[in-house]
């Protein structure tokens, strides 16, 4: 199946929903969020223009429909020139759609879809659709939504790709020249510093979109250019973290339905295609409409991971205290990923994901991502995302070992995030075959394996604790003698970690390759990690 046939799929599976999804009294779909709206509506009048023999619905209705919806979201507009909030829509809808406060996400989300989606359809909107969509674009461009200093960040890639787009649909030279100055400054940038936004999902998406919008659109062929380089980038990018519509590794930020399940895969579906798309589709943001295809060299990259590959890369975080250097390990196969960020950094609301095993999509039911943290949030059974900093790690392929040095202070529990599986319990040990890959979890401390609908969550309840998980493919374990899950489990109950916590918290560990991994953090907090007795180099780490 070609990337045109999977736009397709993704325009008649969200059309489908759309159409099955009763309208509120409203006109609307949802109250939830006004984005949604938007995005179904177009989906839905995409596919009854041109997907309209597939449809299991008529046509011409659906599209009446659709234009409904899309007349009531751009109704919704602050359209009084000297509001604060002048050109943006609100975001939650509550009960009365018409009273809900403006919000400055949803115009810098659908502004430039908006354009992109009034000149694609510009001969196929009715004359009360098109007259509406000129007005509600009129007030975007004046509002000045996107006049913002350039930090090289999701908003501002959706800011430089507004100035452009508006700038060439209102002929405003200023504007679309100050678009293309940012452009280059935040290619410059990427290019110097890496991605400070590394692997932030859904963010990284809206990086993509709103370039490939603005490449799309764009007339002038000196920009397409910039835009294509910058596009490229970010593909490579991509590819250097993907394993079948997974991102393996560290993530800046996550959202509920990326972690500890990648569920965001639509763009990745279109340009990949090597997995299934799952039924739930939580980020329809575009997707069936937007495609620039990867370099070549990006493609071969992320679909044939036939050898395991390490992708090391060096992230500059830039702040008022100055630039930190991060360090971004990641061990790709083509059975699972292993991996993530040696340094923690304060994130927003502690968001960093700092490690995991990915595996990936349809091995297994539920979770796809398998970690322990100390959680910052005290609901970190329901939402798994938020850590604290009181981490110390060691990365080597296939192999994770993770400290929790916790202050007196802190709460004393760690949990872990395993996907489905029949886990076998042993004392300080967990195993289970997933799909083609062994696992075995080892744990300091004594811990209780709970069962939920899908993952199994464990926790472990000490001062002083940590973990070694290790994944092994099953042809690996084959191929080095391990004939199967019984065989693991006697190599694995024989190869235990030696831990400490005399003068110090410890663990060496032989890796399955015969490498020796020693981690210790100091009652003073500093840490040491080693790999054969040598010290982790990070000299190999680039941009």
């Amino acid at each position: 199946m070609g990337f045109k046939a999977r736009k397709d799929e993704i325009i008649r599976l969200i059309a489908i929903a759309a159409q099955d999804q009763p309208l509120l009294s409203s006109g609307l779909w949802f109250h939830h969020d006004i984005r949604d709206n938007f995005y179904y509506a177009s989906y839905l009048f995409s596919a009854a223009l041109e997907e309209g023999e597939k449809l299991p619905f008529e046509a011409s209705a659906a599209k009446q429909k659709a234009e409904g919806v899309l007349l009531e979201v751009l109704q919704l507009q602050d359209r009084n020139e000297s509001s604060a909030t002048y050109g943006h829509w609100p975001l939650h809808l509550g009960e009365d759609p018409r009273k809900a406060a403006p919000h400055p996400l949803p115009v810098e989300l659908m502004g430039s879809l908006m354009a992109f989606f009034a000149s694609r359809y510009s001969g196929q909107l009715s004359e009360a659709l098109a007259s509406a969509f000129d007005t509600a674009l009129l007030h975007v461009y004046r509002s000045g939504f996107y006049r913002q200093t350039n930090t090289f960040g999701h908003h501002d890639a959706k800011y430089t790709a507004a100035k452009l787009i508006f700038g060439q649909r209102f002929a405003d030279a200023e504007l679309l020249g100050d678009g293309h100055a940012n452009l280059r400054l935040t290619l410059a940038h990427v290019r110097k510093e890496g991605m400070s936004e590394y692997s932030s999902l859904p963010w990284f998406w809206h990086w993509v979109q709103a370039f490939t919008c603005a490449w799309h659109m764009l007339d002038e062929r000196s920009i397409q250019t910039e835009l294509a380089d910058l596009l490229d980038y970010l593909w490579c990018e991509r590819a250097d973290f993907y394993l079948k519509g997974t991102w393996a590794g560290a993530h800046c930020r996550g959202q509920k339905h990326d972690i500890p399940l990648d569920g965001n895969v639509l763009f990745d579906y279109v340009q990949f295609g090597d997995f299934e798309l799952p039924l739930a589709l939580p980020r329809t943001e575009y997707a069936g409409f937007l495609y620039y295809k990867a370099p070549e060299q990006a493609l071969r990259k992320a679909i044939n991971r036939s050898r395991p590959s390490e992708v090391k890369k060096t992230v500059t975080k830039r702040s008022e205290a100055g630039a930190v250097h991060l360090h971004s390990y990641a061990y790709i196969t083509a059975n699972f990923a292993a991996g993530g960020m040696w340094e923690r950094y304060e994130e927003f609301d502690n968001e960093q994901h700092r490690w995991d095993i990915t595996l990936p999509l349809g091995q297994q039911n539920g979770v796809n991502q398998t970690y322990f943290f100390h959680p910052s949030d005290p609901y970190a059974a329901e939402d798994a995302r938020h850590q604290t900093g009181y981490t110390e790690v060691l990365f080597h392929k296939n192999a994770i070992a993770a400290l929790y040095p916790l202050p007196e202070h802190a709460s004393h529990t760690i949990i872990g995030v395993l996907p489905k599986a029949d886990w076998q319990e042993e004392l300080g040990l967990l195993l289970a075959k997933v799909g083609g890959v062994y696992l075995a979890a080892y744990i300091m401390q004594s811990y209780v394996l709970e069962q939920l609908p899908d993952r199994c969550l464990v926790t472990s309840e000490a001062k002083h604790n940590g973990v070694v998980i290790e994944a092994v493919s099953e042809k690996d374990a084959e191929e080095s003698g391990i004939a199967d899950f019984a065989a693991f489990q006697m190599k694995a109950r024989s190869n235990a970690p030696l831990w400490s916590t005399n003068l110090a918290l410890g663990v060496n560990y032989m890796a399955w390759d015969g490498t020796a991994l020693e981690l210790i953090v100091g009652k003073d907090g500093t840490s040491t990690k080693t790999i054969n007795g040598q010290a982790v180099d990070f000299s190999g780490y680039c941009k």
